[in-house]
């Protein structure tokens, strides 16, 4: 079969079978009495194993080995064509995502593009100084899409740097809780709890929703940072968590000040105060838990507050009962 008819055949061009040819890939079997080459059966067939070598990402070369070397084994060589795929894959993927995040932007002008590259990479900085900068600029006319600063945030270990983002994204606009409630699943404890911190942070009925669906994580972290935030926002939602959070002595303070605020409600403020009492009267709640509880009945306004604290002024535990009574004798000089 001559040159033409094999490259109508296999689909390689007759300048690319020379060239295989100059490499000593293909020997044509013989020529014509006119001097063309021509090809068997058996250099068609190594045509299409050529090709086919191509296709996994072979170069020439190593196509060369693999035919003609006996002792050749593919193990190896497929096993770093893998992990070369992977690395350009995952190159590509970078180039992808950067392109898409520039392209949310909506630049109008090439220096608007170009000041979004300079953000994305300084806030991908090794220097926790330029990831801070980056941060506070991230606000300016051409601001860092959202999907770039929550995934800074979600990463972010430096105090100083996790701050800015935050500030950052409660300036982000639309989209910024969607994506960092993502975070609360993430099977790293540190990046579930930047994710309810910066969504604590965040204005609006969407970052809010967001925390009341975290009261019911299994992580007390989250719950706790999400009862705080809601809390802050008059949530009574949050009640049931920060009274937990008292019991177990985690963040008590902030637990109980957030009470307070709540509790400024008439209405609420019972709610509030038999919850605590109900905890109070519990088998399982500890001395120090009491002890805890007792104090925050003390910011509680209203009737049943002040009827606990009498009762507790009468308690077994001699801790408690100082201090119901303590209460009750400031409440009353108020």
């Amino acid at each position: 079969m001559l040159i033409g008819e094999v490259a109508r055949r296999s689909g390689v061009s007759a300048r690319m079978l020379r060239h295989y040819e100059s490499l000593g890939l293909v020997r044509p079997c013989g020529r014509t009495g006119s001097g063309y080459r021509e090809y068997s059966a058996q250099d068609i067939r190594r045509i299409f194993h050529i090709e086919s070598l191509r296709s996994l990402g072979l170069s020439l070369r190593e196509i060369g080995r693999a035919l003609d070397d006996p002792g050749f084994t593919p193990s190896t060589l497929v096993g770093d064509l893998v992990r070369q795929t992977h690395e350009r894959i995952a190159a590509e993927t970078e180039l992808l995502t950067r392109l898409r995040r520039i392209d949310a932007a909506e630049p109008a002008r090439w220096e608007d593009v170009l000041h979004v590259v300079a953000l994305l990479q300084a806030l991908g900085s090794k220097n926790a100084d330029a990831r801070q900068r980056a941060a506070l600029a991230s606000v300016d006319d051409v601001p860092v899409p959202v999907e770039a600063l929550v995934e800074a945030a979600l990463s972010e270990t430096d105090p100083n740097v996790a701050g800015a983002l935050r500030w950052a994204l409660a300036r982000s606009g639309d989209g910024g809780p969607a994506l960092l409630a993502r975070g609360l699943d993430s099977t790293v404890a540190g990046v579930r709890e930047r994710a309810v911190r910066s969504l604590a942070e965040m204005p609006g009925a969407e970052a809010a929703a967001e925390l009341r669906q975290a009261l019911t994580s299994p992580d007390l972290v989250v719950r706790g940072y999400a009862a705080l935030a809601l809390g802050t926002r008059a949530e009574a939602d949050a009640v049931p968590t920060l009274i937990e959070m008292i019991v177990e002595g985690r963040n008590d303070t902030d637990a109980a000040d957030v009470l307070s605020v709540l509790a400024s409600d008439t209405a609420r403020a019972d709610r509030i105060a038999t919850g605590l009492v109900a905890r109070l009267a519990a088998e399982a709640t500890t001395a120090p838990a009491r002890g805890r509880l007792t104090q925050a009945l003390a910011a509680v306004p209203g009737a049943a507050a002040a009827r606990a604290l009498v009762e507790l002024s009468q308690d077994e535990d001699r801790a408690v009962a100082l201090t119901a009574a303590y209460l009750l004798q400031l409440r009353d000089a108020r």
